[in-house]
């Protein structure tokens, strides 16, 4: 080994211990923990190995199934509107116009507050008796009565989506707005020379090149939103009758509330599973576009 070699290991092996320690040890952990039986409320069981007996229950758990396809509703609608309001909210921050810099303020807001307080923040908003988005809308006449929306299976998971969008959708806006940033503003002056509108330099320019922004963004909010049931759990807490129950939040009850921490685990394998997948389709997808 060249004393080159040697002295760029040497520099990195602090690096690689703190990875160790943050990402493969806990990593590793939780892989560990799929195969094992540990339940704290009943010590008996031991720690023995039961191989993969936790992936083969959830074949035949229903909650796990109803907590999956919540889950694809979740991420899928919330990203979709989050990346909208983003983009909208970028595209009109990019144009300088006056009094931009507050409305930028404004807009980061939501992301300032953590998720436990914008959601009991939210439940009061909407809650069916003191909630002032209920006495809006009645005076408004968009609604007859006062309703409960975290209360009623058709209504929950729009509901939490709203919240969420709220509260996240500043995360694309500051990703997208560096992105337009870097978009060389001749482009729009030659498209604008050729006869192309607003919508023209959109779709042909705008988007294009931000391709690469936007599916860094999409990712890292898909793994948010796949693995931060703090909101639901605030919200709804899974209800009503599983309604609202994600993967996230099914795994955290099993740990927490049923403390079995084995099957809790075997979830958090197939969550991380599924985001791997995802992760490599979407950026298969954007190279095969890109070709």
């Amino acid at each position: 080994m060249s004393e080159g070699r040697f002295w760029a290991l040497l520099l990195l092996f602090p690096s690689l211990l703190v990875i160790t320690a943050v990402v493969l040890y806990p990593t590793a952990t939780g892989f560990l923990l799929s195969v094992q039986e540990l339940r704290l409320n009943r010590p008996q069981l031991g720690n023995d190995w039961v191989g993969l007996r936790h992936y083969a229950d959830m074949v035949s758990d229903p909650v796990f199934w109803t907590s999956l396809k919540n889950t694809a509703v979740w991420v899928t609608a919330s990203v979709i509107i989050e990346l909208f309001l983003g983009l909208t909210a970028a595209l009109a921050l990019n144009r300088g116009l006056p009094g931009t810099r507050a409305f930028a303020v404004l807009i980061l807001v939501p992301m300032f507050l953590p998720n436990i307080v914008a959601g009991h923040m939210w439940a009061l908003m909407l809650d069916p008796r003191l909630g002032v988005v209920n006495d809006i809308l009645m005076r408004l006449n968009l609604i007859d009565g006062y309703k409960a929306w975290f209360a009623d299976p058709s209504t929950a998971m729009g509901a939490a989506i709203a919240v969420e969008a709220w509260h996240s959708f500043p995360f694309f806006t500051l990703l997208l707005l560096a992105g337009l940033k870097g978009i060389p503003e001749d482009l729009y002056k030659a498209a604008a020379i050729d006869g192309a509108g607003a919508l023209a330099q959109l779709r042909l320019i705008t988007l294009p090149q931000l391709r690469t922004v936007i599916a860094a963004a999409v990712i890292l909010r898909v793994i948010g939103l796949v693995n931060s049931p703090d909101l639901l759990l605030v919200l709804t807490n899974g209800g009503p009758g599983r309604s609202t129950q994600v993967l996230s939040l099914y795994a955290f009850q099993t740990a927490y509330k049923d403390f079995d921490f084995g099957y809790a685990g075997a979830l958090s394998v197939v969550m991380f599973a599924l985001l791997m997948v995802f992760a490599w389709a979407y950026v298969a997808l954007l190279r095969v576009d890109r070709d």
